[in-house]
């Protein structure tokens, strides 16, 4: 299969592989050479002529087409412009049927019931002053427990550079965010912190943490030590290390499971491979009553009425306009262009507008409906599909997904990236020829579903991947080390 028609009712249709000039193709002979990923014609188009892929229109050509002919950015402008007014037409949104024996996982169960994929010991930074410190404790306590782990699979510092020097709604960011990230199921044990002096001071924000086990969450403020406090934090480590060493997963149903979804590096093939296939499995792990969650709002514009009229409820409805409205209002206060989208890589990679980019991007929600909307930093109180407040930068969006309790980000790519969150990151390549250059990078091949392997079989292998990975099969970035958190910043720094 070397070209595709997503929707009947397309004029244009997507190159599985690179195409020559003269091939026949879906009743069009063409005219010039198509990338791989890349859009032709199926019928000649006039300036000002719809672009209709995924059944919708996508943009508009600025200049006349004939039929076999490439489109791509260069000839293809957006049809979005300004905010919009919503209205509710809720749509039937099945779910496969619940399977006959519900799949499990093997998992660290905590006492508050969350349920971790992984038992790591996390150091984290109330303030990026005391970055430095919080990495060498991480360095030198894992040479200390060399050998003798246990069931910690981990010893990570997790440095920014904030809680200090900022106000208002980036200063709460930071707040959350770390807070979260203390009661995350992946983490059997967590040390903050802190300098002394920060606007972010230990203790309000351990009061804003709230209630913990004293076994396994401790504080080390570093301006009241008399002396080594490299040697003060290992003293800490040490205890935290004896309460959650002997941790051992047991098996749990995939009901369990909170899965990010996500995708970055985006070519022509998202929407076509990848993005589907995590569609499929946030139905099936819905159907189980587990939990999925899609973030980056900025790449919902264009197709947000799709989801919108998925949501459960009017109330969820009202709160999806609310997501979707305020960050327009967010980029326009900026008085940044709400839908110049698209980066580079996805123009070369053969997607022309934000909603083109769009349309594929929430192909990663499956079918089912919208159960929960989340604020940034919110965590999940919600089974099955829930959307959160996020942009779509690769590693605040990653980390936002996170922070709200997933235990694993399933993000998709057709360019490669080796990057990480604080929770493993599993990527899944678009295309084949990607998957075999970077093997180090690329978890799982959705490549496959271009040349014909049947998207159940695909799907089938894939869940039994991520239950793998949650039952501790490593992934790459955490074979690499690769684990980084980035955090929403929207005002000044003092």
């Amino acid at each position: 299969m070397e070209y595709i028609k997503i929707n009947p009712a397309d004029n244009v249709a997507v190159a599985l592989a690179d195409l020559k000039a003269g091939t026949q193709a879906l009743g069009v002979t063409l005219g010039e050479d198509i990338p791989r990923g890349h859009k032709f014609t199926l019928k000649a188009l006039k300036a000002g002529d719809d672009i209709i892929k995924y059944g919708f229109p996508t943009g508009h050509v600025t200049v006349d087409k004939p039929a076999g002919a490439l489109v791509d950015h260069n000839c293809i402008k957006t049809n979005l412009s300004g905010l919009k007014d919503y209205s509710y037409d809720p749509v039937a949104c099945p779910l496969p049927p619940a399977p006959a024996k519900m799949p499990s996982f093997e998992g660290f169960v905590r006492a508050d019931g969350q349920v971790g994929i992984r038992n790591q010991i996390w150091i984290i930074p109330t303030v990026g002053c005391v970055n430095g410190i919080s990495q060498k404790l991480a360095e030198t306590f894992r040479a200390e427990i060399a050998g003798q782990e246990g069931s910690v699979d981990a010893v990570v510092a997790f440095p920014h550079n904030y809680g200090c020097s900022q106000l208002g709604d980036d200063h709460e960011n930071t707040r959350t965010i770390l807070a979260d990230m203390v009661h995350h199921p992946n983490a059997g044990g967590v040390l903050v912190v802190s300098l002394g002096c920060e606007n972010n001071q230990l203790g309000p924000f351990m009061e804003k943490v709230g209630p913990v086990d004293p076994a396994r969450v401790r504080t080390l403020e570093v301006q009241k030590v008399q002396g080594d406090e490299t040697e003060a934090g290992l003293e800490l480590l040490r205890g935290i290390f004896a309460a959650c060493k002997g941790d051992r997963r047991t098996s749990v149903p995939a009901s369990k499971l909170r899965i990010g979804l996500k995708c970055g590096g985006s070519d022509g093939l998202s929407g076509i491979t990848a993005n589907p296939l995590l569609g499929v499995l946030s139905d099936r792990i819905a159907a189980c009553g587990g939990t999925t969650v899609l973030t980056e709002v900025p790449e919902m514009f264009g197709a947000e009425t799709i989801l919108m009229n998925r949501c459960a409820s009017p109330e969820l409805f009202g709160q999806t306009v609310r997501l979707i409205n305020d960050f327009k209002a967010y980029f326009m206060k900026a008085g940044m262009p709400v839908y110049e989208n698209p980066s580079p890589g996805n123009k070369a990679g053969g997607i022309s507008t934000l909603e083109e980019k769009s349309l594929g991007c929430t192909q990663k929600s499956g079918a089912g409906p919208v159960c929960g909307v989340l604020a940034y930093g919110e965590r999940l109180r919600t089974g099955g599909l829930n959307l959160l407040s996020a942009p779509g930068n690769d590693l605040v969006a990653s980390t936002a997904l996170a922070a709200a309790g997933c235990q694993m980000v399933l993000f998709t790519t057709g360019r490669g990236t080796p990057f990480g969150s604080f929770v493993p990151t599993m990527k899944i390549s678009t295309n084949t020829p990607l998957f075999e250059k970077k093997p180090l990078w690329i978890d799982f091949n959705a490549g496959v579903l271009a040349s014909g392997t049947p998207m159940e079989e695909v799907a089938d292998a894939f869940e039994a991947f991520v239950l793998e990975v949650a039952s501790g099969r490593s992934v790459n970035n955490e074979k690499s080390g690769y684990r980084e958190i980035a955090i929403f910043k929207t005002g000044v720094t003092l």
